[in-house]
């Protein structure tokens, strides 16, 4: 007997969905949450052994929440039901056990249901285990950034801002508590304003004596004091990886 919870930001669809989901005899209790918000605040006070889940949610989207349960020390199935077919690769790249579409099916609602049953006895693949994730707070939506993702993080007095492919993130954490605790996953400081991940370096150049790294189009400069440790680190990392 599962314990499920429904998402959807639509009112009549949680609610056709969270009568469809009780009418199966695996489904023991069904509870449902209006969007990612509600549904972690569930999560923290029940177990849950599979959420169906809508993709366009308002604030945290169906796959950002997937990607924050896939860290969970017990992680529940999840199965994507959504009216669009556009994200169903990256869907099951977040080892989603099922896809359903929109307008529901009772029957293709029972298969999913099946499915996730079934996934309750297999594990679920782990995330990258020395991975970290990192909230962060944009207008009042809460997104979670994985530090894997972060190319390099630049000072802001007290704060710091994480540099990813979509965009920047101001977190409150000074650089260089940032540059003690990610330096090893790779971080290296090569100046007072900035932290680099050596994973996400495109090139290095020495130009006159002075060196800048580049970092998804971006180029960066490294003074000085801390050119020695760079090219030291890129030198140790070189040979390992040679």
């Amino acid at each position: 007997m599962l314990t499920v919870l429904a998402v959807d930001d639509e009112p009549p669809a949680l609610a056709e969905l969270a009568f469809l989901l009780d009418q199966d005899d695996r489904a023991g209790r069904v509870l449902t949450a209006g969007d990612a918000t509600e549904a972690l605040r569930v999560l923290e006070r029940e177990h849950v052994d599979t959420v169906f889940l809508d993709i366009r949610l308002s604030g945290l989207s169906g796959l950002d929440l997937a990607r924050v349960l896939a860290r969970f020390r017990r992680p529940p199935a999840v199965v994507f039901v959504t009216a669009y077919d556009d994200h169903a690769v990256t869907a099951f790249d977040l080892h989603a056990v099922d896809y359903v579409m929109k307008p529901f099916r009772r029957e293709r609602l029972s298969e999913a249901v099946r499915r996730a049953t079934e996934a309750a006895g297999e594990p679920t693949p782990p995330a990258e285990p020395d991975d970290e994730t990192i909230t962060v707070e944009l207008g009042g939506v809460t997104r979670f950034v994985r530090r894997s993702d972060v190319g390099y993080v630049t000072a802001h007095g007290d704060y710091a801002r994480l540099h990813t492919r979509d965009g920047s993130h101001l977190v409150r954490v000074p650089l260089a508590a940032l540059e003690e605790r990610w330096s090893s996953a790779g971080f290296v400081r090569i100046h007072r304003s900035h932290l680099v991940a050596l994973a996400h370096v495109d090139e290095v150049h020495l130009d006159a004596g002075r060196y800048t790294v580049v970092v998804g189009g971006t180029v960066l400069p490294v003074s000085r004091r801390h050119t020695r440790e760079l090219r030291d680190v890129l030198l140790r990392r070189a040979g390992t990886t040679g």
